[in-house]
Parts: C-alpha cells; sequence; structure tokens
C-alpha cells in the first residue's frame, strides 16, 4: 500500500521527472525497425507515451498503471486512447490478462522498483506474457546517483538483468542504444526477451 501511495503521491504533486514529454526514443527505434505485432501491454505506463507508440504502429495494446492519477493524465493526453489505459497492479494482474500478451514494453517501470521487488516483477511478466512472447525493454543500467540518494531510478546492472531472466528466457537482442534522451546516453540497455514455453 505504502509502495501505490508513492507513486500516486508524485503524480499528485507533479513530480514525473522520468516522463521526457514522449515515448522512449531506442524503444520507437527498434518498434519501427522491427515488425512486432499482436496484443501489447505497458506495465507503469504513466502518462501514456509508449502505448501511443505501440497503437500507432498498429498494435493492441493497453497501458496499466498503479497511479490512478498517472492513468486520468494518460487518458486526458491521449483521449483517443483512452479505453487503452486502466489502474492496476503489475504485481497482481486481473485474469483476462494473465497469459494473453504477444508482446511487453518495459520503459521505466523496472527502474522505478526497489531491488527487493524484481523477484515481483518477473512474477508479474511472467503472468502477462505468453509462451513464445516478447519483452521488448529498455533497461536504465546503473544510473549514477547523487551522494545520499537510493532512487528511484534504482541501480541495476547488466549482471542482474541477465540473473532476473537466466531461467524462462532467450535473449534476442541487446545492445545499448544509439539513441537516448539527454542525461540518458550510455545509461540505458535496450534488451529483447523472448519467453520459452
Amino acid at each position: 500500500m505504502q509502495f501505490f501511495m508513492s507513486w500516486e503521491e508524485k503524480y499528485q504533486k507533479g513530480e514525473v521527472f522520468w516522463d521526457r514529454g514522449e515515448a522512449s526514443l531506442p524503444m520507437k527505434q527498434y518498434l519501427e525497425r522491427h515488425l512486432v505485432s499482436g496484443r501489447a501491454l505497458v506495465p507503469g505506463c504513466g502518462r501514456g507515451h509508449e502505448v501511443a507508440l505501440a497503437a500507432g504502429l498498429g498494435l493492441d495494446v493497453i497501458g496499466l498503471d498503479i497511479a490512478p492519477t498517472g492513468v486520468a493524465e494518460a487518458k486526458a493526453r491521449y483521449p483517443e486512447l483512452a479505453e487503452r489505459f486502466m489502474v492496476g497492479d503489475l504485481f497482481d494482474p486481473p485474469e483476462a490478462m494473465r497469459g494473453v500478451f504477444d508482446v511487453v514494453l518495459e520503459h521505466t517501470c523496472m527502474s522505478a522498483l526497489p531491488p527487493e521487488l524484481r523477484a515481483d516483477y518477473r512474477r508479474g511478466i511472467d503472468l502477462l506474457l505468453r509462451p513464445g512472447g516478447l519483452l521488448i525493454g529498455v533497461w536504465f543500467i546503473n544510473p549514477e546517483l547523487d551522494p545520499g540518494y537510493e532512487g528511484p531510478p534504482y541501480p541495476f546492472s547488466v549482471e542482474a538483468l541477465t540473473g532476473l531472466f537466466a531461467e524462462g528466457y532467450e535473449v534476442v537482442a541487446d545492445y545499448v542504444p544509439e539513441v537516448a534522451f539527454e542525461g540518458r546516453e550510455g545509461r540505458e540497455r535496450l534488451r529483447v526477451l523472448r519467453r520459452l514455453g
């Protein structure tokens, strides 16, 4: 409950420092270069930029966020997609959403989670993504934090990412993106994982 309240409070106060006003540049580049289709989910969708990107590229996409204010702001910003945004818990998704997604688009959701919740994140992805489905992630790797600041975003290494999905997934693509928002250059990793049957 406290975790929920902290994110809802950030939206209510307008403290959404991670929001750059548009979809992740590496995510946009990847999706424009690779044919991806089917039902897609954006966990921690916030103000909805990745949902709008995916919908514009023909994906049947849903955005999920635990913060009602974030979802309301997404609906206000993208009214033509309002029905595609919903309040919900990635760790305990509705039964109707379990195992139905061909694609999960990850951007800033994982980096918002303290390390002790990473196993819950993985479990949530497992519940949502069908076997053979793709987890396309722009992972914020080891952000440099100010002294005394613990996150979010929380430090996350390539090794930790590999370990989190070592069982049950295979790496489809993995590289440091050539495009990034200012301040994120060289600090993100685009890794695509396929869930094994």
